[in-house]
């Protein structure tokens, strides 16, 4: 019997993205930034789609629907009104926003239908559902839940910004939804504009800054401000921003600069200008404000539904923070939260919607769950590693061994070299998981300048996140669940802090940074908070062999485990992009697959590794 197939594409917004399901299963996944080599990249995802195609080698003739994660005709019917509503207000972004829409977007269909004709010659029913119904089914569906309260926070899809829905056998039913302008998505946006951040993509940026806010007499002036002047939170959870600070429904633009400044007392920060201690405290505030507001929604999600189970989805809840914090009130026994949970990861729910609501087919949770790890992307042979090496004529040890690859890697990251790791299949979201990872130390106190400086070049406060085996994540933080997604922050364990001095105001923020808060300094964060990965060996066998080979060697079952890119790149996909990425940095090794490559000769582990020196393949 053929399989059932439905293809999920998410596009022209930000963030464009494939993925396959077959017979319900997920089968793969990808973001079009990683092939396009185009941080965010927003086109049709062409080479995401040959990628989910191929992964199963099917065609478009195979596939019994495809799914396009939004009702584009109802996202133009909200920009209209609210174009209108504000006129004259809004021309600018009004002229700037119809040609695309009156040239394409609002003929979505013979978009898809136009691009998707390279792929086959039978062009299969195109589906549409809601933009937070795939949000939804991206954060149900592949849970390990029976049922479930859903909670989907994000910008705006069509009109809704925020959902809560049950989730039970294969049907979700919405309960309450809040509308645009009122978007915790947009506010945070506007935090991350006003700090100095570009907007869908900075907003983890501003969730590191937020540490260093200093608690005191400003940082509860900046709270009260927030609650008092812009946004009208009610005890379930929903609110009213105060347009009159925002210019997001109108403009080009998040915030109007100078009703902000006048409330605030302070200006919009540049890019890459230094951050003052005032930008820092603004930072915390939103994120207390931010997490505040998800909690009371996570609470009137348990009263709605009455199950023990929350998954999350949207762009909010890569916000590990806030995560943490409903984690923290124990509301729910147990929590999931969708790896690719922003627009990327709507091309999945949207697929997922598919099988399960268009073709009401059964479903079957699985356990941990059923994104296998959010493994999901290509993954290259050694021919193709070794292939790249020969041609760029470097040099390279090979391994028949991989117990005793890893345990050359645990020794050299032991001696603080940084490690390119390139393994497997590409991760599906933003988070490197341990297969195309940059691994390090923890124990280094230089560690997370060195990476941020030199290796990431990135600004230097940003923090590191640490990947633990899951058996012994309690031993360094206070946590009570795995975090397979990198997905929850937890506090280091007291016993592994060290006591730091309290720096007054306007102490240089790289002096505060450099304090060893921890006897893992390189992944304790201001605050003694991480944002920490749990490994298991049936999602990663791989990168836990790593783990424990580095533990059996130091004692320590932790590693830094930073993305494989630098700032303004997106995560690197093939062997040749993790070769240019590494040839670009002070990275002191590069292991893909079964090799450990360098840029000079040397010797691993008494042998020296091999320059080839004939043409490839």
């Amino acid at each position: 019997m053929a399989p059932t197939a439905i293809l999920g594409i998410s596009a022209y917004y930000h963030d464009s993205a494939a993925a396959l399901v077959v017979d319900g299963r997920i089968v793969a996944a990808a973001q079009e930034e990683r092939f396009s080599r185009r941080k965010h990249d927003d086109s049709f995802p062409r080479q995401a789609v040959h990628h989910v195609l191929a992964e199963t080698c099917l065609t478009l003739d195979d596939i019994t629907a495809v799914a396009y994660y939004e009702k584009p005709f109802i996202k133009f019917e909200r920009l209209t009104e609210t174009f209108h509503a504000v006129a004259p207000r809004g021309l600018s972004a009004f002229l700037a926003a119809m040609p695309h829409w009156l040239k394409g977007k609002l003929f979505m269909r013979r978009m898809l239908q136009r691009e998707l004709a390279a792929f086959g010659k039978q062009l299969p029913p195109i589906l549409f559902p809601e933009h937070h119904l795939s949000h939804a089914a991206s954060a149900f569906y592949p849970s390990p839940f029976g049922d479930a309260a859903i909670l989907t926070i994000d910008g705006v899809g069509e009109w809704a910004c925020t959902t809560i829905s049950k989730g039970e056998g294969n049907s979700i039913t919405l309960l309450k939804e809040q509308s645009f302008p009122h978007s915790l998505g947009l506010l945070y946006s506007a935090f991350t504009h006003y700090c100095g951040f570009r907007v869908n993509s900075g907003e983890y940026k501003l969730m590191g800054l937020a540490p260093y806010g200093q608690r005191g007499e400003r940082l509860a002036g900046l709270k009260e401000l927030i609650l008092s002047e812009l946004v009208d939170l009610r005890e379930d959870g929903s609110f009213a921003l105060n347009m009159n600070y925002f210019n997001f429904a109108a403009g080009l633009t998040m915030t109007k600069d100078s009703a902000w400044e006048r409330l605030f007392a302070m200006p919009r920060r540049q890019a890459e200008s230094t951050l003052g201690q005032e930008h820092m405290d603004l930072a915390l505030a939103a994120q207390e404000v931010t997490g505040e507001i998800v909690l009371r929604l996570a609470r009137t999600a348990k009263k709605l539904t009455g199950s023990d189970n929350l998954t999350l989805a949207g762009g909010v809840a890569l916000n590990c923070v806030a995560n943490a914090g409903i984690a923290r009130e124990g509301i729910f026994r147990n929590i999931w939260i969708q790896p690719a949970a922003g627009d990327a990861g709507g091309a999945l729910g949207a697929a997922l919607a598919g099988w399960h609501i268009w073709l009401d087919k059964p479903r079957r949770p699985e356990a941990p769950d059923g994104m296998h790890g959010a493994l999901l992307g290509p993954e290259y042979a050694d021919r193709d590693v070794q292939r790249l090496l020969r041609r760029h004529d470097t040099p390279y040890r090979e391994y028949g061994d991989f117990d005793e690859l890893c345990r050359n890697v645990a020794r050299l990251l032991s001696e603080g070299k940084v490690i390119g790791w390139f393994q497997g299949r590409m991760e599906y979201g933003p988070r490197a998981l341990g297969n195309r990872s940059i691994l390090a130390d923890p124990r280094c106190p230089e560690m997370q300048r060195k990476l941020n400086l030199k290796i990431k070049f990135r600004e230097g406060f940003r923090p590191f996140a640490p990947a633990v085996l899951m058996e012994e994540a309690g031993d360094y933080f206070d946590i009570d669940r795995p975090s397979p997604y990198m997905l929850l922050v937890a506090p280091v364990k007291e016993s592994r802090r060290n006591p730091v001095t309290i720096e007054p105001a306007g102490t240089d923020i790289m002096k505060r940074l450099n304090r060893c808060r921890s006897d893992i300094p390189s992944v304790t964060h201001m605050d003694y908070s991480a944002r920490l990965q749990t490994v298991d060996g049936d999602t990663n066998p791989r990168f836990r062999k790593l783990l424990q080979s580095f533990r059996e060697l130091t004692g320590c079952a932790v590693l830094v485990n930073t993305s494989f890119n630098v700032r303004g790149e997106p995560i690197v996909c093939t062997p040749e992009d993790a070769w240019r990425c590494f040839m670009a940095t002070e990275m002191d090794y590069l292991v893909m697959g079964n090799f450990i490559i360098h840029r000079q000769e040397q010797d691993i582990s008494g042998q020296t590794i091999r320059r080839t020196a004939f043409a490839a393949d």
